[in-house]
């Protein structure tokens, strides 16, 4: 069945922010901070002894709370997602920012009452607010809490570390996101529109797959010579970043190393992580057959890393927005309609903006406000094969935190490594439907399938080696490494995942300082690795055992974060600390990459 989208509403293309917009920012602040006055006067209130019923109503009145100061947040966060170069938008987002960092502050006290509390006192308080009606959502939120009391400082060091991050780390953060945003880049590229103007990131790298050799060249050196021209500045505020997160985190709060914040904050063991970091760094082999295999195809003896994404067809496909719109819901309408109907009201509600533009945020991203708001979408769409993917995998991001809708804002969002799954699932989703689409056709076929299969080396080899990276570069910097030695670190980790597969330009070894991830979220990037390699198991589940596959598929989105990851996969039967099952995610792309070189292509 088709599932139709109106051309309006696809060809707006721009987001509408207007159910977040409070009709005087001011208004909303003082209203939050009414709130947060409300919450202190009743701290008196807390201890031990508190009764069932009073504890349940200070834990609501603290949940309306989070709910609007995120819906604040959320708007002064998108407007500027939309327009980095708006001042307006930008005086806005630091002043709510500004006014959200007190009000954590102030409400500081009573996360830590909870995690200072004996672990007696805790049961009996959890009895006492269970039997007052407290929902399953609060009790496990307050059971996560626990988990991370280990970690926390007193109460005035959490507002000073809140207060110095505002204007320090944050600072530097906000910097790099204006700095790099506000490149334009202008490539030695003759067509018309790299020749008008300066181009935005994701137009530049969208040369990366041309057909022509000289344009995927000319669009790296042009990349690496705009960030290379900034490379000092960018990497001081990196040398600042890993400072901060080990000073804070490791010497302050008492983390094992920097790493084992991000796992703990996943609540992901570290013994998983370095299984999953070993196995793929372990099977670079397997990537660096297909660069081989993609070689040959390219008439060259070694693929050059200008070349790594380059299509191996004649001509690039293109599927323009309007196309890949209906294509999208209509693969998701194909396995399950409950899925095609939360991913419909992105675009019916106008919460998606596809269109690119100069000074919008570059990437892709899905925002999550509310249980009861339908997400927000930002993708930089330019008619490519793999835009149509792109949008697939954040209309997965939007369609999970929809099947999580009947859980508190306090335990909607999954943990970062299960936040991948249904996006990444729906991109395996697309890219069979266009598979299927042209089974009659070789070099179509083959054009797809290697497509899907860059795609999965930028998602599990690519991401992982980004964090056998910050692993090396934290421990550098702590030593007092100065930046070539950040540049000669990152450019080893380069041979040791291409080995003699790829050809290696020098202008990649300071491609590191282009990576936002690692200056924002240290350590996110072995999420794709391990939503990936955790999808292609569940794939290939799906395919052996078809309709019956998608009800426990469904369960699993709909625990969002109301349960611990290690507890929702059990229920999956997979064990994330099993050599054999990350093997086993990495022996699909084995698979796949046999089937890619069995497929024989007619000579022209």
């Amino acid at each position: 069945m088709i599932v139709e989208s109106r051309n309006a509403v696809i060809e707006a293309a721009e987001w509408s922010l207007d159910e977040l917009v409070p009709e005087k920012l001011d208004d909303a602040i003082a209203a939050l901070d009414r709130a947060v006055g409300a919450l202190e006067a009743r701290r008196k209130e807390l201890g031990p002894e508190i009764d069932g019923g009073t504890l349940l109503a200070l834990l609501e009145e603290y949940e309306r709370l989070v709910a609007d100061a995120w819906k604040l947040s959320a708007w002064t966060s998108l407007a500027f997602a939309a327009d980095t170069q708006s001042d307006e938008a930008l005086a806005r987002r630091n002043r709510t920012e500004q006014a959200l960092t007190e009000i954590q502050n102030r409400t500081l006290f009573l996360t830590l009452w909870w995690q200072e509390l004996g672990d007696d006192d805790c049961a009996r308080l959890v009895l006492r607010l269970q039997g007052a009606g407290a929902s399953a959502d609060l009790v496990f939120f307050l059971s996560d809490l626990r988990r991370l009391a280990p970690y926390r400082l007193d109460e005035r060091s959490e507002q000073i570390v809140n207060l110095k991050d505002q204007d320090g780390v944050s600072g530097v953060l906000t910097l790099y996101s204006m700095i790099t945003n506000a490149f334009g880049f202008t490539p030695a590229i003759e067509e018309a529109e790299a020749k008008e103007r300066p181009l935005t990131r994701d137009e530049l790298m969208s040369y990366a797959y041309s057909t022509e050799p000289a344009e995927r060249e000319a669009a790296y050196r042009e990349l690496h010579r705009v960030y290379g021209e900034q490379a000092k500045v960018l990497g001081q505020m990196y040398v600042h970043r890993v400072q901060d997160w080990y000073n804070e985190n490791v010497r302050l709060r008492g983390y094992r190393s920097p790493i084992n914040v991000r796992n703990v904050a996943n609540d992901v063991p570290d013994e998983a992580v370095e299984t999953l970091l070993g196995v793929v760094g372990e099977g670079a082999g397997i990537f660096q057959r297909y660069f081989r295999l993609k070689a040959s195809w390219l008439g060259r003896d070694r693929l050059r890393r200008f070349d790594l994404y380059a299509p191996i067809a004649s001509s690039s496909a293109s599927v323009s927005y309007g196309e890949a719109v209906p294509m999208v819901l209509d693969t998701f309408a194909g396995f399950s309609g409950q899925l095609a109907a939360h991913a419909r009201r992105v675009f019916d509600e106008r919460h998606i903006d596809a269109r690119q533009r100069r000074g919008k945020k570059g990437g892709a991203f899905c925002a999550t406000v509310l249980p009861e708001l339908t997400p927000w979408v930002l993708v930089n769409y330019s008619n490519r094969l793999r835009d149509v993917t792109t949008l697939a995998h954040e209309l997965g991001h939007a369609v999970h935190s929809m099947m999580a809708a009947d859980h508190s804002v306090l335990t909607q969002h999954p943990s970062l490594p299960l936040a991948e799954t249904a996006s990444v699932f729906a991109e395996m989703l697309v890219i069979e439907r266009l598979l299927e689409e042209r089974k009659d056709d070789p070099l179509a076929q083959r054009e797809l399938l290697a497509a899907a299969i860059d795609d999965l080396y930028a998602t599990i080899l690519r991401q992982a080696f980004f964090v056998r990276y910050e692993l090396e570069a934290h421990e550098a910097i702590r030593r007092g490494a100065q930046l070539e030695e950040l540049h000669e670190i990152y450019w080893r980790q380069l041979e040791q995942q291409f080995g003699d597969s790829v050809e290696l330009d020098p202008g990649f070894r300071r491609e590191w300082v282009s990576i936002p991830h690692i200056y924002s979220t240290p350590f996110y990037c072995y999420a794709y690795t391990f939503g990936q390699l955790l999808v292609l198991a569940l794939y290939q589940r799906y395919r052996e055992q078809g309709e019956a596959f998608v009800p426990g598929y469904l369960e699993l989105l709909s625990f969002g974060g109301a349960e611990r990851p290690q507890k929702i996969l059990e229920r999956s039967g997979v064990d994330v600390t099993d050599l054999g099952f990350w093997l086993g995610g990495m022996a699909v792309v084995e698979e796949m990459i046999g089937r890619l070189e069995s497929i024989e292509v007619p000579e022209s």
